[in-house]
């Protein structure tokens, strides 16, 4: 693996979050596999190493799903810190009711539920794991995490593990007519930019359409816009960054969320990638037109 490489293990309690986690990772860019068999997870980071286009950010789910081949994590971690890999060992736990309610939410059987009932089966995972909880670099208690604060949560947990200067941003495309998004940073109203909504063709359409993006990307007061924006948001990062932040909310609004602000905000995503930031886009308001009125 390159020096730079960023590798991610998730494990941790069953119902404690780590599908969500994985997703999350996903959302970042990373090339994500879900209970691999850690005896395979060494010859697997050499193959993500090799070919045209090698990964260099990978995250793995690995918990007690692999039965007897759990086992084999410990020495696989060491097999892989030897050849100088230093892998982030995120481990997510929660109190006995929160996983209880859970599972009764979603009425899924827990892996070691063949032994007993539900509480009796969370108790002898815990024990279990406790080995692997001991080696983990980071411990997160889910217990009071809302999906959104779990997520932020694991954010600043990647951008303080990559050490690398740069911000995890989000980008939320929305509609005022829905209200603003509540945990925005920075919020800019594209309301003044062409509107596709009065244009028969595109009105059905979002800004994922490239026929709306052209709409909307293609004006000259848009591209004097963005050349405004991006300078604006070039200034600003390295000085949220030195302040210490690590995660970015940006919220972009047009009326309804479906046409101007979705392709303001896939322009920017482009943009901050070519600057090596990790970007997530979430486009809240996109589908709200098809049961809640005409978005615009």
């Amino acid at each position: 693996m390159k020096p730079n490489a960023s590798i991610a293990i998730i494990t941790g309690l069953s119902g404690a979050g780590k599908s969500h986690a994985l997703k999350t990772l996903e959302d970042l860019g990373y090339f994500c596999v879900d209970n691999l068999p850690p005896s395979l997870i060494p010859k697997f980071l050499e193959l993500c190493s090799q070919g045209v286009e090698p990964k260099e950010k990978i995250a793995l789910v690995v918990d007690i799903r692999g039965g007897e081949f759990f086992q084999d994590l410990t020495d696989a971690l060491a097999e892989i810190r030897a050849q100088g890999i230093n892998p982030l060992i995120l481990f997510l736990e929660a109190d006995d009711n929160t996983l209880i309610k859970r599972y009764k939410l979603t009425r899924r059987r827990h892996p070691l539920s063949y032994q007993g009932g539900i509480l009796e089966a969370i108790k002898e995972e815990r024990n279990r794991l406790q080995s692997i909880r001991e080696q983990a670099t980071t411990i997160v208690d889910t217990s009071q995490l809302s999906p959104a604060d779990l997520r932020k949560e694991l954010y600043e947990i990647i951008a303080r593990h990559t050490n690398i200067k740069k911000l995890v941003i989000t980008l939320v495309s929305f509609g005022f007519k829905h209200g603003l998004p509540k945990d925005a940073d920075l919020v800019f109203d594209v309301r003044f930019l062409p509107n596709p909504h009065y244009v028969p063709d595109l009105r059905p359409l979002t800004g994922l359409e490239p026929e709306v993006s052209r709409f909307v990307l293609d004006s000259a007061l848009t591209k004097r816009f963005l050349r405004h924006l991006t300078a604006f948001l070039d200034f600003l990062l390295p000085n949220f960054i030195e302040e210490g932040k690590t995660h970015l909310t940006v919220a972009i609004g047009c009326t309804g969320g479906q046409h101007r602000s979705v392709a303001i905000a896939e322009n920017l995503k482009s943009y901050f990638e070519s600057k090596e930031h990790m970007v997530v886009v979430e486009h809240r308001d996109i589908n709200i037109g098809e049961s809640g009125g005409p978005a615009q």
